[in-house]
Protein backbone atom coordinates (compact mmCIF):
# COMPACT_ATOMS: atom_id res chain seq x y z
CA UNK A 1 0.00 0.00 0.00
CA UNK A 2 0.91 3.71 -0.95
CA UNK A 3 2.78 5.44 2.18
CA UNK A 4 1.41 8.61 3.23
CA UNK A 5 1.83 11.64 5.06
CA UNK A 6 -0.84 9.55 7.45
CA UNK A 7 1.54 6.61 8.20
CA UNK A 8 3.91 9.28 10.20
CA UNK A 9 3.56 7.68 13.60
CA UNK A 10 3.17 9.89 16.19
CA UNK A 11 6.95 11.72 17.57
CA UNK A 12 5.94 13.00 20.94
CA UNK A 13 8.62 12.83 22.82
CA UNK A 14 11.48 13.21 20.24
CA UNK A 15 13.91 15.72 19.00
CA UNK A 16 14.47 16.23 15.60
CA UNK A 17 17.23 18.88 13.72
CA UNK A 18 16.50 19.25 9.94
CA UNK A 19 18.76 21.50 7.78
CA UNK A 20 17.28 23.75 5.05
CA UNK A 21 14.46 23.86 7.05
CA UNK A 22 13.90 27.41 6.35
CA UNK A 23 11.54 26.41 2.76
CA UNK A 24 11.34 23.65 0.26
CA UNK A 25 10.91 19.80 1.27
CA UNK A 26 13.38 20.82 4.43
CA UNK A 27 10.10 22.67 5.93
CA UNK A 28 7.90 20.33 4.55
CA UNK A 29 9.75 17.39 6.46
CA UNK A 30 10.00 19.86 9.82
CA UNK A 31 6.47 20.60 9.55
CA UNK A 32 4.84 16.87 9.61
CA UNK A 33 7.58 16.12 12.04
CA UNK A 34 6.32 19.12 14.65
CA UNK A 35 2.92 18.10 13.88
CA UNK A 36 3.15 14.42 15.17
CA UNK A 37 4.47 15.51 18.24
CA UNK A 38 8.12 16.00 17.61
CA UNK A 39 10.24 19.27 18.50
CA UNK A 40 12.17 20.21 15.59
CA UNK A 41 15.33 22.23 15.35
CA UNK A 42 15.30 24.10 12.25
CA UNK A 43 19.13 24.72 10.92
CA UNK A 44 19.23 27.55 8.35
CA UNK A 45 21.49 29.81 7.24
CA UNK A 46 19.28 32.97 7.52
CA UNK A 47 17.72 33.21 10.67
CA UNK A 48 15.14 35.90 9.53
CA UNK A 49 14.05 33.12 7.04
CA UNK A 50 14.29 30.55 9.45
CA UNK A 51 11.90 32.08 12.31
CA UNK A 52 9.71 32.54 9.77
CA UNK A 53 9.60 29.13 8.83
CA UNK A 54 9.16 28.25 12.31
CA UNK A 55 5.98 30.28 12.57
CA UNK A 56 4.62 28.20 9.55
CA UNK A 57 5.30 25.04 11.17
CA UNK A 58 3.99 25.55 14.37
CA UNK A 59 4.20 23.12 17.21
CA UNK A 60 7.27 22.74 19.09
CA UNK A 61 10.61 24.26 17.06
CA UNK A 62 13.59 26.30 17.68
CA UNK A 63 15.57 28.02 15.09
CA UNK A 64 19.85 27.62 15.16
CA UNK A 65 21.69 29.16 12.88
CA UNK A 66 23.93 27.02 10.81
CA UNK A 67 25.72 27.74 7.17
CA UNK A 68 27.16 24.44 6.00
CA UNK A 69 29.63 26.75 3.44
CA UNK A 70 31.46 27.12 6.82
CA UNK A 71 32.63 24.55 8.86
CA UNK A 72 33.57 27.06 12.17
CA UNK A 73 29.28 27.65 11.29
CA UNK A 74 29.24 23.76 11.20
CA UNK A 75 30.86 23.89 14.69
CA UNK A 76 28.85 26.55 16.21
CA UNK A 77 25.98 25.10 15.49
CA UNK A 78 26.77 21.99 16.96
CA UNK A 79 28.43 23.67 20.13
CA UNK A 80 25.03 25.09 20.47
CA UNK A 81 22.85 21.83 19.64
CA UNK A 82 25.47 20.21 22.30
CA UNK A 83 25.32 22.90 25.18
CA UNK A 84 21.14 22.43 24.93
CA UNK A 85 20.36 19.05 24.41
CA UNK A 86 21.48 15.47 25.62
CA UNK A 87 19.92 13.64 22.96
CA UNK A 88 19.13 13.83 19.63
CA UNK A 89 16.38 11.63 17.68
CA UNK A 90 16.88 12.25 14.29
CA UNK A 91 18.85 14.23 12.33
CA UNK A 92 17.98 14.86 8.06
CA UNK A 93 20.75 16.40 6.36
CA UNK A 94 18.30 17.83 4.10
CA UNK A 95 19.65 21.19 3.03
CA UNK A 96 21.66 21.53 -0.19
CA UNK A 97 22.80 23.95 -3.30
CA UNK A 98 22.77 23.34 -7.43
CA UNK A 99 24.24 25.77 -9.44
CA UNK A 100 25.57 28.53 -6.22
CA UNK A 101 26.30 31.77 -7.24
CA UNK A 102 29.67 31.38 -5.69
CA UNK A 103 32.45 28.95 -6.68
CA UNK A 104 33.86 28.02 -3.16
CA UNK A 105 33.02 28.11 0.40
CA UNK A 106 34.98 29.94 3.02
CA UNK A 107 37.24 26.66 3.82
CA UNK A 108 37.78 26.58 -0.54
CA UNK A 109 35.89 23.78 -1.19
CA UNK A 110 33.86 23.41 -4.36
CA UNK A 111 30.75 24.97 -3.56
CA UNK A 112 28.62 21.44 -4.32
CA UNK A 113 30.69 19.47 -2.64
CA UNK A 114 31.63 21.76 0.40
CA UNK A 115 27.86 22.35 1.40
CA UNK A 116 26.64 19.45 0.31
CA UNK A 117 28.15 16.80 1.64
CA UNK A 118 31.53 18.48 3.69
CA UNK A 119 29.26 20.27 5.81
CA UNK A 120 26.54 17.48 6.53
CA UNK A 121 29.67 14.64 7.14
CA UNK A 122 31.39 17.57 9.73
CA UNK A 123 27.67 18.11 11.49
CA UNK A 124 26.98 14.77 11.99
CA UNK A 125 30.47 13.62 12.98
CA UNK A 126 29.71 16.22 15.92
CA UNK A 127 26.57 15.00 16.67
CA UNK A 128 26.46 11.58 16.86
CA UNK A 129 27.71 10.64 20.23
CA UNK A 130 24.27 12.39 21.65
CA UNK A 131 22.49 9.54 18.81
CA UNK A 132 24.56 6.68 19.40
CA UNK A 133 22.67 5.02 22.37
CA UNK A 134 19.19 6.33 21.54
CA UNK A 135 17.03 3.97 20.37
CA UNK A 136 15.35 4.46 17.04
CA UNK A 137 17.37 7.10 16.56
CA UNK A 138 18.38 7.40 12.81
CA UNK A 139 20.48 9.45 9.86
CA UNK A 140 18.67 10.53 7.18
CA UNK A 141 21.23 12.17 4.54
CA UNK A 142 18.76 13.46 1.15
CA UNK A 143 20.48 12.73 -1.92
CA UNK A 144 19.04 12.74 -5.89
CA UNK A 145 18.84 11.12 -8.78
CA UNK A 146 21.61 13.22 -10.41
CA UNK A 147 24.28 11.11 -8.50
CA UNK A 148 23.79 9.32 -11.53
CA UNK A 149 25.80 12.03 -13.02
CA UNK A 150 28.26 12.17 -10.82
CA UNK A 151 31.38 11.19 -13.09
CA UNK A 152 35.01 11.43 -11.99
CA UNK A 153 36.58 10.14 -8.76
CA UNK A 154 35.72 11.78 -5.30
CA UNK A 155 39.15 13.05 -4.47
CA UNK A 156 41.12 16.32 -3.08
CA UNK A 157 40.55 17.51 -6.70
CA UNK A 158 36.90 17.80 -7.22
CA UNK A 159 36.85 19.08 -3.40
CA UNK A 160 38.90 21.97 -3.93
CA UNK A 161 38.24 22.11 -7.61
CA UNK A 162 36.74 25.69 -8.58
CA UNK A 163 35.40 24.97 -11.92
CA UNK A 164 31.96 23.39 -11.01
CA UNK A 165 29.07 26.32 -10.16
CA UNK A 166 27.54 25.56 -13.13
CA UNK A 167 28.36 21.80 -13.70
CA UNK A 168 25.84 19.28 -13.55
CA UNK A 169 28.66 16.44 -12.87
CA UNK A 170 29.57 18.32 -9.64
CA UNK A 171 26.64 18.91 -8.28
CA UNK A 172 26.39 15.12 -9.46
CA UNK A 173 28.95 14.19 -7.64
CA UNK A 174 27.93 15.82 -4.48
CA UNK A 175 24.91 13.91 -4.43
CA UNK A 176 26.97 10.78 -4.98
CA UNK A 177 29.17 11.58 -1.79
CA UNK A 178 25.44 12.05 -0.17
CA UNK A 179 24.53 8.46 -0.74
CA UNK A 180 28.57 6.98 -0.39
CA UNK A 181 28.32 8.57 2.84
CA UNK A 182 24.90 7.38 4.23
CA UNK A 183 25.69 3.92 3.62
CA UNK A 184 29.66 4.07 4.91
CA UNK A 185 27.97 5.66 7.99
CA UNK A 186 25.47 2.60 8.76
CA UNK A 187 28.54 0.20 7.79
CA UNK A 188 29.91 1.94 10.96
CA UNK A 189 27.68 2.11 13.13
CA UNK A 190 26.18 -1.69 12.63
CA UNK A 191 29.71 -2.61 13.43
CA UNK A 192 29.70 -0.51 16.81
CA UNK A 193 26.74 -2.06 17.52
CA UNK A 194 24.98 1.13 17.87
CA UNK A 195 21.07 2.53 18.27
CA UNK A 196 21.51 4.61 15.05
CA UNK A 197 20.37 3.77 11.87
CA UNK A 198 21.67 5.87 8.67
CA UNK A 199 19.37 5.84 5.63
CA UNK A 200 19.11 7.81 1.99
CA UNK A 201 16.40 9.30 0.73
CA UNK A 202 15.78 11.30 -2.65
CA UNK A 203 12.63 13.52 -3.55
CA UNK A 204 12.90 12.97 -6.88
CA UNK A 205 11.65 15.94 -8.69
CA UNK A 206 10.23 18.82 -7.02
CA UNK A 207 10.05 22.71 -7.73
CA UNK A 208 11.94 23.93 -4.95
CA UNK A 209 14.01 26.86 -4.06
CA UNK A 210 16.82 24.55 -5.09
CA UNK A 211 16.39 25.23 -8.84
CA UNK A 212 16.67 29.20 -8.32
CA UNK A 213 20.64 28.72 -9.35
CA UNK A 214 22.67 29.66 -12.53
CA UNK A 215 22.20 25.94 -14.62
CA UNK A 216 24.50 25.62 -17.59
CA UNK A 217 22.50 26.68 -20.69
CA UNK A 218 21.65 23.13 -21.83
CA UNK A 219 19.61 22.26 -18.95
CA UNK A 220 17.15 25.11 -18.88
CA UNK A 221 14.73 23.99 -21.45
CA UNK A 222 15.14 20.15 -19.88
CA UNK A 223 14.63 21.37 -16.65
CA UNK A 224 11.77 23.45 -17.71
CA UNK A 225 10.18 20.41 -19.29
CA UNK A 226 10.84 17.95 -16.06
CA UNK A 227 9.49 19.82 -13.57
CA UNK A 228 6.39 20.75 -15.59
CA UNK A 229 5.48 17.03 -16.43
CA UNK A 230 6.82 15.44 -13.67
CA UNK A 231 7.59 17.44 -11.21
CA UNK A 232 5.53 17.00 -7.77
CA UNK A 233 4.88 19.71 -4.91
CA UNK A 234 7.34 20.29 -1.96
CA UNK A 235 4.59 18.50 0.59
CA UNK A 236 4.96 15.28 -2.06
CA UNK A 237 8.65 15.10 -2.40
CA UNK A 238 9.40 14.95 1.51
CA UNK A 239 7.49 11.68 2.09
CA UNK A 240 10.60 10.14 1.15
CA UNK A 241 12.64 11.56 4.17
CA UNK A 242 9.51 10.90 6.12
CA UNK A 243 9.59 7.17 5.74
CA UNK A 244 13.15 7.28 6.33
CA UNK A 245 12.75 8.92 9.42
CA UNK A 246 10.10 7.45 10.76
CA UNK A 247 8.97 4.05 9.50
CA UNK A 248 10.62 1.38 11.84
CA UNK A 249 9.73 -1.01 9.18
CA UNK A 250 12.48 0.65 7.26
CA UNK A 251 15.80 -1.25 7.94
CA UNK A 252 19.09 0.93 7.93
CA UNK A 253 21.06 1.29 4.93
CA UNK A 254 17.76 1.46 2.84
CA UNK A 255 17.66 4.37 0.21
CA UNK A 256 13.86 5.24 -0.64
CA UNK A 257 12.51 7.49 -3.20
CA UNK A 258 9.25 8.05 -4.97
CA UNK A 259 8.42 4.97 -7.07
CA UNK A 260 6.29 6.20 -10.03
CA UNK A 261 7.08 8.27 -13.38
CA UNK A 262 11.37 7.00 -13.22
CA UNK A 263 11.31 7.69 -9.57
CA UNK A 264 10.13 11.41 -9.99
CA UNK A 265 7.22 11.29 -8.36
CA UNK A 266 4.66 9.01 -6.50
CA UNK A 267 4.93 7.05 -3.16
CA UNK A 268 8.08 6.45 -1.08
CA UNK A 269 9.65 3.51 -1.92
CA UNK A 270 12.89 1.64 -2.31
CA UNK A 271 14.89 3.53 -4.55
CA UNK A 272 17.84 2.19 -7.39
CA UNK A 273 21.20 3.84 -7.40
CA UNK A 274 24.11 3.63 -9.81
CA UNK A 275 26.90 1.41 -9.67
CA UNK A 276 29.16 3.72 -8.30
CA UNK A 277 27.19 4.43 -5.53
CA UNK A 278 27.75 0.54 -4.46
CA UNK A 279 31.52 0.64 -4.18
CA UNK A 280 32.29 -0.23 -1.45
CA UNK A 281 35.52 0.58 -1.21
CA UNK A 282 35.22 4.06 -2.83
CA UNK A 283 32.91 4.65 0.28
CA UNK A 284 36.10 3.91 2.50
CA UNK A 285 38.07 6.50 0.51
CA UNK A 286 35.39 8.94 0.60
CA UNK A 287 35.23 8.63 4.30
CA UNK A 288 39.13 9.36 5.12
CA UNK A 289 38.98 12.43 2.96
CA UNK A 290 36.11 14.12 4.64
CA UNK A 291 37.87 13.37 7.88
CA UNK A 292 40.98 15.12 6.38
CA UNK A 293 39.43 18.14 4.91
CA UNK A 294 37.22 18.89 7.87
CA UNK A 295 39.12 17.87 10.81
CA UNK A 296 36.20 15.97 12.37
CA UNK A 297 37.05 12.20 12.99
CA UNK A 298 34.37 9.89 14.08
CA UNK A 299 34.43 7.54 17.31
CA UNK A 300 32.54 4.78 17.71
CA UNK A 301 32.62 3.88 20.97
CA UNK A 302 31.02 0.47 22.20
CA UNK A 303 26.93 1.93 23.46
CA UNK A 304 27.05 0.35 27.16
CA UNK A 305 23.77 1.57 27.73
CA UNK A 306 20.58 3.37 25.84
CA UNK A 307 18.17 6.78 26.54
CA UNK A 308 15.11 5.82 27.90
CA UNK A 309 12.46 5.88 24.79
CA UNK A 310 8.54 5.65 23.79
CA UNK A 311 9.35 4.74 20.42
CA UNK A 312 9.10 1.48 18.72
CA UNK A 313 12.51 0.73 16.84
CA UNK A 314 13.76 -1.71 14.33
CA UNK A 315 16.76 -3.58 14.56
CA UNK A 316 20.26 -2.39 12.81
CA UNK A 317 20.37 -4.41 9.67
CA UNK A 318 23.57 -3.57 7.97
CA UNK A 319 24.02 -1.89 4.73
CA UNK A 320 23.02 -2.74 1.54
CA UNK A 321 25.22 -3.04 -0.83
Amino acid sequence: MAWSHADVSDQSGRTALVTGASGGIGLETARVLAARGAHVLLACRDVGRGRAAAARVGGSTEVVRLDLASLDSVREAAARVRGRYERLDLLVNNAGVMFPAYRRTEDGFEAHFGVNHLGHFALTGLLLDLMTAVPGSRVVTVTSLAHRAGFGALDEDAARSSTGRRSLTAYGRSKLANLLFARELQHLLAAAGASTVSLAAHPGLSPTGLWQGDPPRFLRPVAAAGLRWLAQPADRAALPSLRAATDPGVPGGAHLGPSKLFESRGAPAAARSSRASRDVAARARLWRLSEELTGVRYAFPPVSGVVESSVAVCPVTGARG
